[in-house]
């Protein structure tokens, strides 16, 4: 079938009906729902991007294998080139989104594509888990279907394994093998936009000790499963709240999730890594699935760190204090900020190296130095459009306040920022700085760039670790003792000759 429109995708989901628990409610009509409607819409329109004459070179491509066009998120890069046509992709995707869509479809496609792509690592552990990969691969590209995942075990006991808690399935594990597969039960988190995607895709992060294998697996499965239920967290916002007054909060809420297995089979043909805590270990290393996807997510948060930038700056010129050299000094900050991910990145895909499967990586260095960079430079984007907006960002007006014709004078008087920005203007771009900064969805947005990528402090030691490793010694610093010890030796040659 190749590359699905907007509709496509929305009937896709009529024809499912996964177990989705909202406030206590069984959610019977995802498509319908007040919550979800405009989210699955702002995904629909990501779909459309593919047929637009416009886009639609610039985010797909033709299959070699099967002559149809696939998303780009399934292109398997060879050279550079290949990982500037991704590139568009997440560009054109996330500025449809202003970034604010964490897990759009591009981000586990390309997941899967790095896992089929190195296939031998599955075939250590058996023959048939690498042609499950591949064969999975297949499936959701010809059918361009829209995954989520979930990799995090629950917060119980963190200072316990997973086999030492106090239940033994509070982690996700397999109950038994079957002639028709493996029966797992527990939860995994965190399924971002789970209720209005496709399919899931488990996997972990590294971390497994002894005596956990039995929770060591991947798989994936359709929403739809018998026996998995998906429980959302509280709304950030009710799907009944004006566009006008919320113009951010209203249209891109991505919803998260604990999935629930009560004894769900998988079947065999589904499974990739069974009971190995040794793969599940090596799973990140040796396949690219987490540096591959590294390159979207630094994308995906240029755009959005970009997008708080430039409103940050809106306001600022609205109200006329850009001209303050403080405030300039914060816009300043933030601007060279978004100029430094973005080099990080573009030398990410120059520094790209080959594997022995052909496969192009992006250098790890800048994308896991932009990792380490973004957890700090949004939440700091964030207090500096709070600290522009101050108190205007508490007062601001409903859009019913501006079509009450007894108070629509005041309105207009009082509301109304520097010369040329009018107060429905003012008020309207504050209401967009509110949703980012002040708002239960802003704050959410907050917390999800904190912990994007997992725990930023271990990823920042992890990090450190990496590069002593690969720099065992300084050669600089060695030349420059060396250097000085010798003239330190000559000068006490010329003292001890006079």
């Amino acid at each position: 079938m190749g590359i699905r429109t907007g509709e496509q995708y929305i009937n896709g989901l009529r024809s499912r009906t996964p177990e989705v628990w909202l406030r206590g409610e069984k959610i019977t009509d995802v498509v319908n729902h007040p919550v979800f409607k405009q989210p699955i819409k702002e995904i629909a329109k990501l779909f459309d991007l593919q047929h637009d004459p416009e886009y639609q070179d610039k985010i797909t491509h033709i299959c070699e294998e099967t002559g149809e066009r696939v998303n780009n998120g399934y292109l398997i890069p060879r050279n550079g080139e290949d990982l500037k046509a991704r590139r568009q992709l997440f560009e054109i995707w996330a500025e449809s989104t202003f970034g604010l869509m964490g897990r759009t479809p591009d981000f586990l496609n390309i997941v899967v594509t790095s896992m089929a792509t190195n296939d031998w690592f599955f075939r250590q552990y058996g023959e048939q888990y690498g042609d499950n990969i591949i064969n999975y691969y297949r499936y959701i590209r010809d059918n361009d279907l829209f995954l989520t995942h979930a990799i995090v075990n629950p917060q119980n006991d963190r200072s316990k394994a997973s086999f030492e808690q106090n239940d033994e399935f509070s982690h996700l594990g397999v109950v038994k093998e079957t002639e028709a597969g493996l029966i797992v039960r527990g939860a995994k988190m965190l399924a971002t936009l789970a209720p209005i995607t496709d399919e899931v895709i488990v996997y972990s992060y590294p971390g497994f000790k002894p005596g956990d294998d039995k929770y060591a697996i991947s798989f994936a499965l359709p929403l739809d499963t018998p026996g998995l239920r998906i429980y959302c967290r509280e709304e950030m916002q009710d799907g009944k709240r004006s566009t006008w007054d919320h113009p951010l909060a209203s249209r891109f809420e991505e919803m998260d999730a604990i999935l629930v297995f009560h004894d769900v089979l998988v079947p065999w043909e589904r499974v990739f890594i069974n009971q190995n805590a040794e793969a599940g270990n090596l799973l990140y290393p040796k396949t690219g699935a987490n540096l591959q996807p590294s390159h979207q997510s630094a994308v995906r948060g240029l755009c959005k760190l970009s997008f708080v930038t430039d409103v940050a700056c809106s306001v600022a010129d609205a109200i006329g204090v850009d001209g303050f050299l403080n405030v300039q000094n914060q816009l300043s900050e933030l601007i060279q900020g978004v100029e430094t991910i973005r080099a990080l990145a573009r030398i990410a895909e120059y520094e790209y190296t080959l594997t022995d499967q052909g496969e192009a990586l992006p250098n790890i260095v800048p994308l896991e130095t932009i990792r380490g960079l973004l957890p700090k430079m949004y939440p700091r984007a964030i207090e500096i459009l709070q600290t522009i907006g101050a108190g205007g960002l508490l007062m601001s007006p409903s859009g019913a306040d501006f079509v009450n014709p007894e108070i629509m004078e005041d309105m207009e008087k009082y509301y109304v920022g520097r010369l040329g920005v009018s107060s429905e203007k003012r008020v309207r771009l504050f209401k967009l700085a509110w949703d980012l900064c002040g708002e239960a969805f802003g704050q959410r947005l907050l917390q999800y760039e904190r912990y994007y990528s997992g725990d930023p402090v271990r990823k920042m030691g992890m990090f450190y670790n990496v590069h002593k490793k690969n720099n065992p010694s300084y050669p600089l610093v060695e030349r420059a003792l060396e250097e000085s010890l010798l003239m330190s030796e000559e000068y006490k040659t010329k003292v001890q000759n006079v």
